[in-house]
Parts: C-alpha cells; sequence; structure tokens
C-alpha cells in the first residue's frame, strides 16, 4: 500500500511539473513608436509613447505556443500644425498570438490578432473616436534566460481610429519582460 501511495505522489508532481512548464505568466513594458495613416492623415508624424501590462505563453508543442497578452497602450501621433494638440489614444489592448519557435525556446515568430478597447482619447470636439481597434499584429521574440525575454512587433490597425475621418493606427512596439 506504502509503494502505491508513494508512485501516485510521484505521478502528481510529475503531472504538475509538466503543468507548470506549459504555462507561463509574465509581464512586460516598452516603448511604443506610433502613427496613423491613412487618407486622412495628412501633417502626422511619429509620436513616441509606452505600453505595459501581463501575458499567458501555452506552450502546444515543443515549438509552438499561444500568448494572450492584456496590456495598457498609448497611441497616436504628433501633429505638426502649431497651436494644435497631438493626438492620444489610450487603449486596453488584447492580442492573442500564434509562436513559432525559429530556435527552441530562444527565438520565436510571433504573429495574431489584436482588439483594441479604447479608455480615453485627447481629440474633446474635433472627431469622434470610435470605442473599437482591431488590427493584425506581427513580430519577433527573443529569450535572454528562461525568464528575461525581449519583443520587438508591427501593430497594423485594420479599422478606422475614428467615425469622421480614415485614418488606422499603425504601431512598432519595442518590449522587455519577465517570465514566472
Amino acid at each position: 500500500m506504502k509503494n502505491l501511495f508513494f508512485t501516485i505522489i510521484l505521478i502528481l508532481l510529475n503531472t504538475v511539473n509538466s503543468e507548470a512548464q506549459m504555462l507561463k505568466f509574465g509581464v512586460k513594458a516598452g516603448a511604443n513608436f506610433n502613427s496613423l495613416d491613412g487618407d486622412d492623415a495628412k501633417g502626422f508624424d511619429t509620436y513616441t509613447s509606452f505600453h505595459f501590462g501581463a501575458l499567458l505563453e501555452v506552450k502546444v508543442f515543443e515549438n509552438f505556443a499561444i500568448q494572450p497578452e492584456l496590456l495598457y497602450s498609448s497611441q497616436g501621433a504628433k501633429v505638426s500644425e502649431e497651436n494644435v494638440k497631438d493626438i492620444n489614444f489610450s487603449y486596453v489592448t488584447v492580442p492573442v498570438l500564434a509562436k513559432f519557435y525559429l530556435i527552441t525556446d530562444k527565438l520565436s515568430l510571433e504573429a495574431g490578432p489584436q482588439f483594441s478597447f479604447l479608455i480615453d482619447d485627447n481629440l474633446e470636439e474635433t472627431l469622434e473616436s470610435k470605442s473599437f481597434d482591431f488590427a493584425a499584429v506581427g513580430g519577433l521574440g527573443f529569450n535572454f534566460t528562461e525568464n528575461i525575454f525581449a519583443q520587438a512587433r508591427y501593430v497594423a490597425g485594420l479599422t478606422d481610429t475614428t467615425k469622421d475621418a480614415e485614418i488606422k493606427n499603425r504601431v512598432i512596439q519595442i518590449s522587455v519582460g519577465y517570465r514566472f
């Protein structure tokens, strides 16, 4: 009976350990290099801002994982006209990325959709912002250690950011993070 008990305990511990390797929680932060693109996007320059948040990497196969994230992201554009404020959109973004490891547990190619929910803007009465933004995301990730990583991405907005103008978000994101 003792041997059966210890065998069951060893199997359970092994299962818990393998599950822990399949799920990794992390936090990340970084810089956004934003612009607005489209027919009505004249006179806008690159606007530098930031993003931060949490992620969960779910390992499906040895070289494939799904990584949903929950981020705060400040986006927009610098306006080149005098006496006009820069455009700033504050979003809660939810990218859901497929990660293909090109080098096992080191270098990954990341791609997927991003769902963004507007929480604030500074447009006041000039334009009416849309509360939802849908985008395509692509980039690379590199794991320096088992815990420390860096990512570089391009986010291409697929929907207009306002109801009054045909402009879409374009963002380059550079991030560093830590996985637990």
